[in-house]
């Protein structure tokens, strides 16, 4: 007797090991922390799915989950034609969450909220305007004494879907940015220093006097930073949050392409965030280990139903309701 209950519950390990999975996946670095909160989440609920990610920036997510080195990838700007014909694996995008990317600064006694046309944004990293006192920063904030001090524009030196947000939406805004630098996870910038990750951005801005530069909301807010409001496409000056990012997805989301690349930058109505944007998971539409398929499924199910409600406490939007019923069908072919 109990030969067979040991022989039954060897088995119980065995099976219970056989349904363990370890799922990799690595990219864009500005939905990480929704995404370290949701595996660790799905995990308690779980324990047989641990799932691992590396927030390497998007450019490495798609050269990752194209070349099928990770289970999934991450980015923040679409793969375009080209790279989705070179990967050599078949994958799919899936929106997960929306976020907003905000101009950040660093002025030495500065106690007031700024403002910045997406013109003077665009010129600040061309190089046309160098310093803090220039007349068309001070035309959009006045009453502000501004230093003459030497501005310092930080990007992003990692391929990276928040410079492929930042630069769409330049791109859309200024016809010499669009020529000379263009959009794109990793451009050539003409002018300032460049800085690894979202928290390398926000950790130069944060001990260089004089600097400016570019980093998802949560990060912001995460170091106590300073972020200015973006002129919008209808002239109005809005400084980011939930509302604004929403309110930029709502056109998009009457008209979602099927496979879901879509541009939300420089939205239309006078409440919309303009440096918007969804951020998407690249899910491999046949995985080579059909146990992983089955596992990635149950989580962006548990993700497009239960943490979709965890984004706007996180500074994130949450996909429309129209884009969360395609998404839930879409997931249904993940095998």
């Amino acid at each position: 007797m109990k030969l067979n209950v040991i022989a039954a519950g060897l088995l119980a390990l065995t099976a219970s090991a056989g349904i363990a999975q370890n799922i990799n996946g690595a990219g864009a670095t500005f939905p990480n922390p929704i995404y370290s909160r949701w595996f660790s989440e799905y995990n308690k609920l779980h324990p047989e799915v641990k799932i691992n990610y590396q927030p390497i920036g998007s450019g490495g997510g798609i050269r990752q989950v194209s070349e099928g080195t990770v289970d999934f990838g991450a980015t923040d700007g679409p793969m375009n034609d080209q790279q989705i014909a070179d990967s050599k694996i078949k994958t799919i995008h899936i929106p997960t969450v929306l976020g907003a990317v905000v101009p950040v600064f660093n002025i030495p006694g500065n106690t007031k909220d700024l403002n910045f046309s997406s013109e003077v944004i665009a010129d600040i990293y061309l190089g046309k305007i160098s310093k803090w006192n220039d007349p068309r920063i001070a035309k959009d904030n006045p009453g502000v004494q501004f230093p003459d001090k030497a501005i310092l524009p930080v990007y992003r030196s990692d391929g990276s879907g928040t410079t492929y947000i930042f630069t769409d939406f330049l791109s859309k805004v200024s016809s010499d940015f669009q020529g000379r630098i263009g959009k794109g996870t990793s451009v050539k910038w003409p002018t300032g220093i460049g800085q690894k990750g979202n928290e390398g951005v926000a950790g130069m801005v944060r001990q260089s006097p004089y600097s400016f530069g570019y980093v998802e909301l949560i990060y912001a807010r995460a170091n106590n930073m300073q972020f200015g409001a973006v002129k919008n496409k209808a002239g109005k000056f809005l400084k980011a949050t939930t509302d604004g990012v929403t309110a930029a997805a709502a056109a998009a989301a009457k008209s979602m392409p099927k496979d879901y690349r879509v541009s939300i930058t420089n939205a239309d109505g006078p409440d919309s965030y303009p440096i918007s944007s969804f951020t998407w998971l690249l899910i491999p539409v046949q995985s080579a280990d059909p146990a992983k398929g089955k596992a990635l499924q149950g989580f962006l199910e548990w993700m497009i139903t239960t943490g979709e409600g965890e984004a706007s406490s996180m500074t994130y939007a949450p996909l429309p309701k129209q884009v969360q019923e395609m998404v839930k069908l879409t997931i249904k072919t993940v095998k």
